[in-house]
């Protein structure tokens, strides 16, 4: 792998682990550099922008969330196995590289995402609403919109995300378990 590719990959990895542990607005380029182990000007070498950097970060785990939610909607079973699936892929993606899921899926940075980052965070939800509506058609799903119930489940799954984030379950927790079926349970006919 080439140089300038290391360094890009110590400064994203360096970013992601100041800005879910301190938070974005707090971490600065100084800090990101010192712990990347380079010269606070490299940064610039990579990213126009503390932002930019940022945004690069929540598009890749936008797009990785994404994925996950289309392979689900593509293997074989019932909405509710399809769902199960995501949830637990989710849960393991947690326990793999928690800072990736956190960047998405708990921490809020509404405020400085473009709107490329805007666009990938919601083709995760499109994914997950097109799964829902195939839900519905099937007679699964309670009736209503896909994006209420879209909603509806993630909230129950973000939650169990956040303990296995915090290390207070692990991925095949039972709280994990009990959490991905009343996920189900609150959106199933």
């Amino acid at each position: 792998m080439a140089t300038a590719d290391l360094t890009r990959q110590r400064l994203v990895r360096a970013a992601l682990e100041l800005f879910t542990s301190q938070g974005y607005h707090v971490t600065t380029t100084v800090q990101i550099a010192r712990k990347a182990g380079v010269a606070e000007g490299t940064i610039y070498k990579h990213f126009e922008s503390k932002q930019h950097l940022l945004n690069e970060l929540y598009r890749g785990a936008a797009r990785w969330a994404a994925r996950a939610a289309e392979e689900a909607d593509a293997t074989p079973g019932t909405v509710r196995d399809r769902l199960q699936l995501l949830a637990q892929r989710l849960m393991a993606g947690a326990g793999q590289d928690p800072a990736v899921m956190q960047i998405y899926f708990v921490d809020r940075h509404r405020s400085v995402l473009d709107e490329k980052s805007r666009e990938a965070g919601r083709d995760f939800h499109n994914a997950l609403e097109r799964l829902l509506a195939r839900g519905k058609a099937d007679g699964m799903v309670r009736p209503g919109a896909a994006e209420v119930w879209a909603g509806v489940w993630l909230g129950v799954v973000r939650q169990a995300l956040e303990r296995v984030l915090t290390r207070e379950w692990g991925e095949t927790s039972p709280g994990v378990r009990q959490s991905i079926e009343a996920a189900w349970i609150a959106i199933s006919r």
